[in-house]
């Protein structure tokens, strides 16, 4: 005898898997195609494509998304042409550092004030774990930990804004920065200023943690202005 069908158990299911997306969940992964370099600066964002890749997507939600996407300066939207992934220039560039630099500078301070062992273990952990693998020509392993890094130093500071701000400024130059890791020469300079504020931030040293973060950005801005940067 053939086994009965719950008729309800497949009607929840289908139903279950046609909700719509939210547009936050929209919103998050286009952001993500953009930090990746899926999505390239100019690139057009049609909304059939998207809605071809994300079927559960409505053509409002898609829409809505590319305006927050907008609003945070990742979208261009243009009359009669629609949305586009933004392109930034070389200045763009240079204030997003100075922003970082100011920014992440606080970051690590508050960490180093912060009553918070667990994460201060954990910065310890991602510390060790580049420090193997610094020497390895597994650049984009040191790319990821190198993000893991940065983002639990934000997360330390316990500052909801900070984090916000930074995460806008991180996405457009993340493709680039996975670029700068290619050069052994400047993973061993970056991965000697971690160890140097790991440690400030560790010890509690709050005024060393700050300005060591500083001096990092710069450096790392320092690399990117010397690069032929294709920033299309």
């Amino acid at each position: 005898m053939p086994a009965k069908t719950d008729n309800r158990t497949v009607s929840k299911s289908k139903t279950a898997r046609a909700e719509p997306r939210s547009v936050s969940e929209v919103v998050d992964w286009l952001r993500e195609r953009i930090r990746r370099g899926s999505f390239v600066p100019g690139q057009r964002l049609v909304e059939a494509d998207i809605m071809r890749e994300q079927p559960s997507a409505t053509r409002t939600r898609v829409r809505e998304a590319l305006q927050r996407l907008s609003s945070e300066g990742l979208v261009t939207i243009e009359e009669f042409r629609g949305a586009s992934v933004k392109r930034f220039t070389h200045d763009d560039l240079r204030q997003m550092y100075r922003a970082r630099m100011a920014l992440e500078g606080m970051a690590a301070a508050d960490f180093a004030a912060a009553d918070r062992p667990e994460l201060k273990r954990k910065l310890q952990k991602i510390q060790a774990e580049l420090n193997e693998i610094e020497d390895t020509i597994d650049h984009e392993r040191f790319a990821r930990l190198n993000d893991e890094w940065h983002q639990l130093i934000i997360e330390g500071s316990g500052n909801q804004f900070i984090r916000m701000f930074l995460e806008r400024l991180r996405i457009p130059i993340y493709r680039l920065l996975i670029t700068t890791f290619y050069s052994a020469r400047r993973i061993d300079n970056a991965n000697a200023g971690h160890r140097k504020i790991t440690e400030a931030i560790v010890n509690g040293r709050v005024k060393d943690a700050e300005r060591l973060m500083r001096d990092h950005i710069a450096e790392g801005l320092e690399t990117l202005s010397a690069m032929d940067l294709d920033l299309e």
